[in-house]
């Protein structure tokens, strides 16, 4: 009992509780019987034991997606808290998958659920990455798509970590072009390809 209650308080709790979910490549099912709650991690600790011994994103098949939310919201657009909001999207083109997705996905997960996004962390939802064939995705869930300051500022922030020279620098640079903020609704409404972005931030910039 001594040595369970010492390894307790030596984890380093995060500020928030989040839960780690998988959505598989069946697509011959219902998208909710698809996805699959893999677990919930309060600890730096427990995220570390949960992600060393996953695959990571670039082993996953096509179709296939990871999402991480804050334990009460499910990484789906109808729920309440998603329902008004939209996402900061970073597409990987498919010519330069593997490293740089791995790479960009712990850069954002450790991002999110380390709080370093500050006091507009409150306003995020989740992450998701999608992988697809013709180029996969990564994506930061914002609450609502019309708190301009908030959207704007988390997405600044994102800028930040991603051009951050400490990130495996056998990748070439840079690792995005273009950030892109959707509104939900919008992106239900209408060709992923057609979608227009309420914001734009270039790498370049």
């Amino acid at each position: 009992l001594q040595t369970t209650e010492s390894s307790i308080l030596s984890e380093h709790p995060l500020k928030e509780k989040w839960t780690y979910w998988y959505l598989n490549d069946q697509r011959e099912k219902s998208w909710e019987k698809r996805l699959k709650k893999v677990c919930t991690f309060t600890t730096v600790e427990q995220f570390w034991g949960l992600y060393l011994n996953i695959r990571p994103p670039s082993m996953l098949h096509n179709t296939c997606d990871y999402n991480v939310f804050k334990w009460n919201i499910q990484p789906m657009w109808e729920v309440p808290e998603n329902a008004n909001g939209g996402r900061w999207l970073i597409t990987i083109d498919k010519s330069r998958h593997h490293d740089l997705l791995d790479a960009i996905w712990l850069e954002v997960l450790l991002a999110v659920i380390g709080g370093q996004f500050g006091k507009y962390t409150d306003d995020i939802c989740g992450i998701v990455v999608n992988i697809r064939n013709k180029g996969s995705k990564i994506s930061i869930w914002t609450t609502d798509a019309s708190n301009d300051e908030s959207n704007l500022k988390i997405g600044e922030i994102l800028k930040q970590k991603l051009i951050n020279p400490e990130i495996d620098q056998k990748i070439p640079r840079p690792l995005f072009d273009v950030l892109r903020y959707e509104d939900h609704q919008e992106v239900q409404n209408k060709n992923s390809s057609s979608v227009r972005a309420k914001f734009t931030i270039s790498s370049q910039e």
